[in-house]
């Protein structure tokens, strides 16, 4: 079939990417030092060959930097790359110009890589047939059907951590299309029985699953978790049913209107700090030959070589002031034209450098994307440290940044394996970490509280290896953290001792009660509540397969553990007191009679803050609203039973609801079924943490 030769006009610089109007196609692409530019247009992703090549004229189709070409008639669902051309000048101009290469737009909407090869990217020559494709498509064609983002208040978020792919790919799962959006769908009533607010997704944006050692490749692994960017507007096609179809805007809209109509929220793990195109040797994709030394750091008497604050080959060059709108451009796009709700960007603290690596006050890019009007209801979350120690827990530029609180993670670990002298760190981690936040006038939804994530142990594995056993990822056990803060409980992995599975499964009750009672915003790690297990790989990156999957078997075989977590967030949803916008203060509530905290040892009002041998505390917290029950906690993490002393309050009872040593159902008691404590005492197991709410008398 003969395909229609389409004709141009010279088109328009502004909006950049590719854009239709009923007439045809805009297309533009920033581009400063280049001295030919190209646009192929193709039948179908699965083209090998253009079926027309536009040449653009510098006199007609350039703007100041920005080449530009408008195709009449062209439909949208055509598919499309850039070739560009230009010095070859890495040492000394940073230009990485090859005119045979394909590029992929940058703005792109949509794009597919099945026929990419990564290697081929890497070396010179025409790459046409191994090459992404991008996609023309009309972001307005979508019955959102009223759907907005959710305005979700912070202090009442509980965020769950997955990885869309692993969340549904196991057989377990009974979904459709198993690791896409769509089947992510078909979860959501267990999502909402969980009681979670928001869902955090590991990356999203398409990026490249073959970057990863040679050695790890070898072994028919892939980058599985998606920190390796390519696209930064696009859906990962390989989250889609029909991405040859280029679907992908439709099938993430679709899921994120179910997340919606569920009230769940979403917020998506983003990767500006670095790109997938690597360092010296990576493949040219499209930041890399459209001008690498606009986005990327570099030495600066030999521009070939790419600073790394990032530990993968390059880091983004976020400040300069075209890096910075195209990030803050592409965060917008992903609220107003997908409705996302918030972000999570990792390895933030490389965001803050400017050139030559040095760190800056106040970075631009993170002030547009704090002062964007478009972002202003929008969560924003950093992972506040780089892989080239600027560590900025607490001190993270801006102030509508909430930062994973990692101080708050390796206390809780210290604090649950044992160690002594942690026990008034505890307690301000507990209370919000004041000391990190309050001075420069934070809150406690500053801090995203969390004990496990995707990288380091599943919780599960916290407490059944001391070691990380990461062999089977090709790099000699090389990767992944070695302080992972962790206890095998006796036996290093698998066991069938029961007293030790029992006290596995008795420290991962503690964890999600710590956690869940926590001021701050509490983050779950998906799976932990089936205690699900990766044999003790505390970074999968790697690994697309059932060591990472979810095993949905596994909500049977641990319904208990699963009730728990059920039951602790409820418990956490009515009670406001532990969901504070602001920060305790240790005064009286005069509608209470009580403090709003008070701290408490073994004995009332007596917390052993400078003992170091102590591993026990109790605190008290007064309801916030009138017909809230008051909540008083024990934390005994010493080897022995403790009794301790409870607080009378006038005209109330305490009932016993939480009992971390009890066996399901017993270990969350449920109103009605809760029975007052008779006693002023109350005896509290080794290794426990037990929660009682009060009734009236």
């Amino acid at each position: 079939m003969q395909i229609k030769e389409y004709k141009c006009k010279p088109g328009q610089s502004y909006p950049a990417g590719s854009k239709p109007n009923g007439g045809g196609v805009n297309f533009s692409i920033f581009t400063r030092h280049a001295t030919s530019v190209e646009l192929l247009l193709f039948e179908q992703a699965a083209s090998t060959k253009p079926f027309q090549t536009i040449l653009l004229q510098q006199d007609i189709n350039r703007t100041f930097y920005s080449w530009h070409v408008y195709v009449i008639d062209l439909p949208v669902g055509s598919w499309y790359s850039w070739r560009i051309d230009g010095s070859n000048e890495p040492k000394e101009a940073g230009l990485h110009f090859d005119k045979e290469k394909l590029l992929i737009d940058p703005w792109a909407r949509v794009v597919c890589d099945m026929y990419w090869d990564r290697q081929a990217a890497c070396q010179p020559g025409d790459n046409s047939s191994t090459a992404m494709r991008c996609m023309v498509v009309d972001d307005a064609d979508y019955d959102w059907e009223g759907d907005i983002p959710l305005r979700i208040s912070s202090e009442k978020s509980i965020i769950y951590e997955l990885h869309v792919g692993g969340f549904t790919r196991h057989s377990s799962a009974n979904v459709t299309n198993p690791g896409t959006f769509s089947a992510l769908i078909e979860k959501i009533p267990y999502l909402k029985k969980l009681g979670i607010t928001h869902v955090e997704l590991l990356p999203i944006m398409a990026f490249d699953e073959q970057d990863a050692p040679q050695g790890t490749i070898a072994l028919g692994l892939k980058n599985y978790w998606g920190y390796s960017t390519h696209s930064f507007f696009s859906p990962h096609p390989g989250y889609c049913v029909t991405p040859e179809q280029g679907t992908h805007v439709q099938e993430f809209r679709d899921m994120v209107k179910a997340l919606h109509n569920a009230g769940i929220g979403i917020i998506l793990d983003v990767v500006y700090n670095h790109t997938s195109e690597a360092g010296i040797g990576g493949p040219i994709i499209n930041f890399r030959g459209i001008g690498e030394n606009i986005f990327y750091h570099h030495e600066k008497n030999d521009k070939s070589i790419l600073h790394d604050y990032t530990g993968c080959g390059n880091t983004v060059n976020a400040n300069h002031p075209l890096v910075a709108a195209f990030i803050t451009n592409s965060l917008e796009y992903w609220v107003r034209e997908m409705h996302v709700d918030g972000f999570r960007f990792d390895l933030a603290s490389a965001l803050t450098r400017g050139e030559g690596g040095v760190v800056l006050e106040d970075p631009p890019v993170l002030w547009s994307i704090e002062l964007s009007q478009q972002l202003t209801q929008t969560k924003l979350i950093a992972e506040a440290w780089d892989a080239a120690g600027l560590y900025q827990v607490g001190s993270f530029p801006g102030h509508r940044w909430a930062e994973w609180n990692g101080k708050y993670r390796d206390v809780i670990r210290e604090v649950l394996r044992g160690d002594t002298g942690k026990i008034q760190e505890l307690a301000t981690r507990i209370s919000g970490s004041s000391d990190l936040y309050a001075h420069q006038d934070g809150l406690p939804i500053n801090s995203i509280n969390f004990i496990t994530c995707h990288d380091g142990f599943t919780l599960n594995d916290l407490f059944s290896y001391n070691q990380k056993h990461n062999a089977a990822n090709g790099e000699n056990n090389r990767d992944g953290c070695n302080n992972n803060i962790s206890s095998n409980c006796g036996i290093e992995g698998p066991t069938n001792d029961l007293g030790i599975l029992e006290f596995r499964k008795k420290q991962a009750k503690n964890a999600f009660a710590i956690l869940l009672l926590s001021e701050g915003v509490p983050m779950l790690l998906a799976g932990d509540e089936l205690l699900n297990t990766q044999d003790g790989n505390n970074n999968g990156y790697c690994q697309d397969n059932e060591l990472t999957w979810i095993d949905w078997e596994m909500a049977n075989k641990n319904a208990d553990m699963l009730r728990f977590v059920q039951q602790m967030i409820a418990l956490r949803k009515r009670h406001a007191s532990i969901m504070r916008r602001r920060f305790l203060t240790g005064k009286i509530i005069e509608s209470k009679g009580i403090k709003d905290i008070s701290w408490h040892g073994a004995k009332l009002d007596t917390p052993l803050w400078d003992d170091s041998e102590t591993r026990l505390l109790a605190f008290t917290l007064a309801g916030v609203k009138e017909d809230e029950s008051d909540l008083h906690v024990v934390i005994n993490m010493s080897d022995k039973q403790t009794r301790v002393e409870l607080p009378v309050i006038k005209g109330k009872k305490w009932c016993l609801s939480v009992d971390t040593s009890q066996d399901s159902p017993n270990d969350v008691i449920r109103r009605p079924n809760q029975k007052p404590v008779t006693t002023k005492t109350i005896l509290v197991n080794e290794k426990t943490i037990i929660a009682l709410e009060n009734i009236n008398s």
